[in-house]
């Protein structure tokens, strides 16, 4: 038996840019536990697969230890091979997901925008170990999602961030977002979930539904520009819409084969 698998850049306009995705086209669902295997000999930060159903699609995501709920670069990913190797003609296309409720992605000419929900935090406290396994200053406001997020005062404390990662995959916690104003744009943010086998994330859609209505309330506007300020490094145009967070960026496709399984 083989599979297509496809490798994308996602949220970047140029190679070895944004975050990497696999996706992997089925006719349909292979077991869960030969999806998993996958994921982690692919050793990417996510690994899409989808079946078609209708004219819409069913699409799952995996890291390399889990299955995820929500995955914004993996979809980003899965819509561009979809539009550019798959023969899709429609300029929208609907995902439908086990726990995020339908994703929709649309073309615009060389760029995608996703629609996806929001997921608003709630003001926390920090748990116990995880400033000490972030290293940095104490961050000025907490909240937590299904994530934490952290608040900095500057993008420099952001980016000067060194975790202890093993001390920070021990800790009760899925990912923790860190983030603050930016000094080229709106705000940054850096995504840390070693729970789900990846130290740091490259680019996370994800992450950003969360951090598109803090900081949309914070600046008082609905558009906003950011940057993922990971070595990788990704850009994406955002806009908050009711209870929906709309994110925009480029992908580039990295490599086209097929798994023998």
């Amino acid at each position: 038996m083989t599979i297509p698998i496809y490798q994308v850049d996602a949220f970047t306009d140029h190679l070895f840019g944004g975050n990497p995705a696999a996706v992997c086209p089925l006719t349909a669902w292979l077991p869960e536990a030969k999806m998993q295997q996958l994921a982690a000999e692919n050793n990417l930060a996510e690994t899409a697969f989808f079946i078609p159903q209708g004219e819409n699609y069913d699409l799952r995501w995996f890291t390399p230890e889990l299955e995820i709920d929500l995955c914004g670069h993996a979809t980003l990913a899965t819509a561009h091979i979809i539009f550019t190797q798959l023969g899709e003609t429609r300029k929208i296309i609907h995902f439908n997901t086990q726990k995020a409720g339908i994703l929709t992605v649309s073309r615009n000419d060389d760029s995608y925008t996703l629609d996806f929900p929001s997921r608003i935090a709630s003001p926390t406290t920090l748990p116990e170990g995880l400033l000490e396994a972030l290293g940095g200053p104490a961050p000025l406001e907490v909240y937590q999602s299904r994530d934490y997020m952290l608040v900095y005062e500057t993008e420099a404390q952001v980016a000067a961030l060194r975790p202890d990662f093993p001390a920070l995959a021990k800790l009760p916690i899925m990912g923790v977002i860190c983030t603050a104003p930016g000094i080229t744009s709106d705000f940054v943010s850096r995504f840390f979930i070693p729970a789900a086998g990846i130290n740091e994330d490259p680019v996370t859609g994800s992450a950003h539904c969360n951090l598109v209505p803090y900081w949309a309330q914070k600046l008082n506007k609905t558009q906003l520009h950011t940057y993922q300020i990971s070595s990788r490094r990704g850009e994406l145009h955002c806009e908050l819409k009711g209870d929906r967070v709309l994110m925009s960026g480029k992908a580039i496709t990295y490599l086209k084969g097929e798994i023998f399984i």
